[in-house]
């Protein structure tokens, strides 16, 4: 399913879920250091890279492409965090690691919006992220273990009201990843 905004075309998953793809941007394999960027409408707040994905577009590309334009960096694009759910806002949102190998002077968001980047230590990220996004706060909780089942069915973290995780496997998103 697509709906069309002004400047973009929104897809949606057999479930209804707006789907989304962002990316953890480390500065290096230790995962020591996030990239976060502020939020283009609370230019104070910081957020994970990511956005809506295009029709017929894999959450692998969209997430590389949506960091490209609102972090303005390239890079290795490793493993699938896991799938988000916020059913509050009905999002499915595909969380990538992705090992930064270039940062660009200026880049689509910094040039048409004023966008920032900042790096952070993973605690302080997670400290400024449950203030203003704390479902994207949750995404760290999953970096320790493998977002896939043994036989490759992804694990989907469902975000509930008091925004604690609930980690199952989705049948339902399977066919979008693959």
């Amino acid at each position: 399913m697509m709906k069309l905004k002004s400047n973009q075309t929104r897809t949606y998953d057999g479930d209804g879920y707006k789907k989304r793809a962002a990316c953890l941007c480390f500065r290096s394999e230790s995962e020591e250091e996030v990239l976060l960027v502020s939020s283009s409408r609370h230019p104070d707040k910081w957020i994970v890279p990511g956005g809506g994905m295009e029709p017929e577009e894999e959450s692998s590309v969209a997430a590389a492409r949506e960091v490209c334009e609102e972090a303005g960096v390239t890079g290795t694009l490793g493993r699938l965090v896991g799938v988000f759910e916020n059913q509050e806002r009905k999002h499915r949102t595909y969380v990538y690691v992705l090992i930064v190998t270039e940062l660009l002077e200026d880049w689509e968001d910094s040039v048409n919006i004023g966008r920032k980047r900042e790096w952070f230590k993973i605690d302080d990220a997670i400290r400024v992220l449950q203030c203003h996004k704390p479902v994207q706060a949750t995404y760290f909780e999953a970096l320790g273990g493998s977002c896939l089942t043994s036989n490759g069915t992804p694990l989907v973290a469902t975000i509930s009201g008091d925004l604690s995780p609930t980690y199952s496997i989705n049948q339902s998103s399977v066919s979008d990843i693959r």
